[in-house]
This record gives structure tokens, C-alpha cells and sequence, in this order.
């Protein structure tokens, strides 16, 4: 049982949430092309706590969404993140970019017929992506995965899998053919995703360690990129 704020900026959107007790008690997010999540994220953050007539004092915990994701966007929500528990001396909970877009699918399927895979562009032909089943068990681990015609064939051979996020794509242009490739539009990760996750992580005590903790880019970072890979 917490207030808990959550923070997403591992892709194009820059989201803040406020949980209590893992319901969504306030919400403030954008979806950007060109990854303003420095301008915008401290803002965002006084915003909910307006919506909710609350102090940031009030929290008991900061979430932040740890990985994969853009590397840039990584840095500064987990920058911003360590600030506030250390200024709070608050604990920190670091939630997993895609097993957090998994369970905001789940409650869309009750049927839990088949396997949810959440796809994060990572540039060119290559996606961040990993493979859950309805219980969002890892049925495939989080790769860095360039797609091709034989991407996935060993498991939609006997499961239906639902392609998601904005890497999804990339996947359709291949996959889109084959009756057991679902594609789900307009999926992106949100602060909201976090909330139940990292109520559960709360309340088990899987806190992070402010001072060492880093995000869980995957691949290492190359100079040369543009602002926001």
C-alpha cells in the first residue's frame, strides 16, 4: 500500500504517473518525435501532483522504467528518478520498459490465448523486444533483434503472438502474412504501464540501489547516433 511516482522516458513518449495502492491517480504524458523529455519531464512532474493535490514529499517510493529503450530518454528519466530519492531519501524501484507495456495488454485479452510481444524501435531493421505468456512469464528473453522472414518462426508455429509498440512495424512487413501474427496499433510506453509493477515490487521490498543503479540500455551506446537512440 503506497504513493508511488512512476516515470517513463525509455521511448518517444515522456510520461509521469501517481499510484496509490497500484490505481492511477493522476497522469501527465506526451508522445514526441523529436524527444523533448528534457524540457518536459520536471514540469510534468509538478503537473500530477497538482492533479492530485499532493506534495512530492508525500510519495513513498519513485518508479522509473529502466530499460531498454532510447538511451538518451534512459538517462534522464533515471537521473531524474535518483534525485528525487535521494533528495526524499526515498527508495527506488526499477521496472522493466517491456514487461510493463506486456501488462497493458493483458486486461485488453481475457481469453489468454496467446503470447504478448513488446517491440521498441532500436533503429534500422533492429528492435528491442521480448516474449511473454498471459501469466507474463518471459517466454523469450529481452533481445536486441534485427527482423527478418524467420523472425519468431519457432514459436508462432504453435502460438498465436500479439506484435505491439512502435518496433511492431518493422515486424508486420514481414510476419503480416501468417495467420498467427497479430499486430495491435497505438501502443507505447506509459508511466500508467508501471503502476501496478511497481506496487508489487513495493511491497515485496525489490528496491534498487540509488547511488549504483543505471539503466539497462542493452546495447552500448554509440556517439555517432542522433539524439533520442
Amino acid at each position: 500500500m503506497a504513493l508511488i511516482l512512476n516515470i517513463e522516458t525509455s521511448g518517444r513518449a515522456c510520461s509521469v504517473a501517481l499510484g496509490k495502492d497500484g490505481n492511477l491517480i493522476a497522469l501527465k504524458e506526451s508522445v514526441e518525435e523529436n524527444y523533448s523529455h528534457f524540457e518536459n519531464l520536471t514540469a510534468y512532474i509538478h503537473d500530477v501532483f497538482n492533479q492530485a493535490n499532493l506534495k512530492i514529499k508525500d510519495i513513498d517510493a519513485v518508479s522509473v522504467s529502466k530499460g531498454p529503450g532510447s538511451y538518451t530518454g534512459l538517462r534522464i528519466g533515471v537521473s531524474a528518478a535518483k534525485g528525487i530519492c535521494f533528495a526524499l531519501d526515498k527508495p527506488l524501484i526499477g521496472v522493466e520498459t517491456l514487461r510493463g507495456m506486456a501488462r497493458s495488454q493483458m486486461k485488453y485479452f481475457p481469453e489468454k490465448s496467446f503470447l504478448l510481444c513488446p517491440m521498441l524501435d532500436a533503429r534500422r531493421m533492429e528492435v528491442y523486444c521480448a516474449v511473454y505468456n498471459p501469466s507474463l512469464v518471459e517466454i523469450k528473453k529481452t533481445t536486441a533483434e534485427i527482423i527478418d522472414e524467420n523472425s519468431f518462426e519457432d514459436i508462432l508455429l504453435k502460438n498465436v503472438i500479439l506484435f505491439f509498440g512502435d518496433g511492431a512495424e518493422k515486424c508486420k512487413k514481414f510476419l503480416g502474412e501468417n495467420p498467427n501474427a497479430k499486430f495491435l496499433d497505438f501502443v507505447f510506453p506509459s508511466a500508467r504501464n508501471l503502476i501496478s509493477l511497481s506496487e508489487e515490487l513495493f511491497n515485496s521490498k525489490k528496491f534498487e540501489d540509488v547511488a549504483y543503479f543505471e539503466p539497462f540500455y542493452l546495447k552500448d551506446f554509440v556517439g555517432t547516433k542522433s539524439v533520442g537512440e
